[in-house]
């Protein structure tokens, strides 16, 4: 699932930018060979946001922009569970497990994180696949760490090499990790 993985926030240079582009990228066309579904979410922050419906900054990135079989959901919240169909669709497909990757790591990653954990599901964070931007508290480096190792791993999610979810990719029976 690629979260929020948008041009306006792109554009803006988070923290590991190319390498996390460049993860998620190959991770996406490792599903894709292996036939693992590739679900997206966009959010829409309303008029006048620089993720405002329909502008270019709304957009997927282009880099890791999905296919014409791909499914888009929409969100404005920070979960992409709340208000939106995700739920409902991942489970009409009995899908139980969510490997996680996106923009940004304190806000929405962390939130579906959560939300995903509280709703049954086994999450897969792989390193350097979500990121952020400094703020007047932290570095993204800094926020990355402490969200990825001290808050989600090993109690929301297993935050796991990338190499490890490729070879879980690369498997054709339901993921075990």
């Amino acid at each position: 699932m690629v979260v929020d993985v948008q041009t306006a926030l792109v554009k803006e240079h988070p923290y590991n930018e190319q390498k996390v582009i460049d993860n998620i990228k190959e991770l996406i066309s490792i599903a894709r060979d292996n036939e693992k579904e590739v679900l997206y979410v966009r959010h829409d922050d309303g008029k006048g946001g620089e993720l405002e419906y329909g502008t270019d900054g709304w957009q997927i990135y282009a880099d890791i922009a999905p296919n014409n079989s791909e499914l888009i959901f929409e969100k404005q919240f920070n979960s992409a569970f709340h208000k939106t169909g995700l739920r409902g669709y991942l489970e009409s497909k009995e899908i139980d497990t969510i490997i996680l990757v996106g923009l940004q790591t304190e806000y929405c990653i962390d939130a579906t994180c959560k939300s995903a954990f509280d709703y049954g599901y086994k999450v897969i964070i792989p390193e350097d696949t979500n990121t952020t931007f400094d703020n007047e508290y932290l570095s993204g480096n800094k926020l990355y760490e402490f969200y990825n190792y001290k808050i989600w791993n090993k109690r929301f999610a297993n935050v796991i090499p990338v190499e490890d979810v490729i070879k879980i990719l690369q498997k054709t029976d339901k993921f075990n990790y």
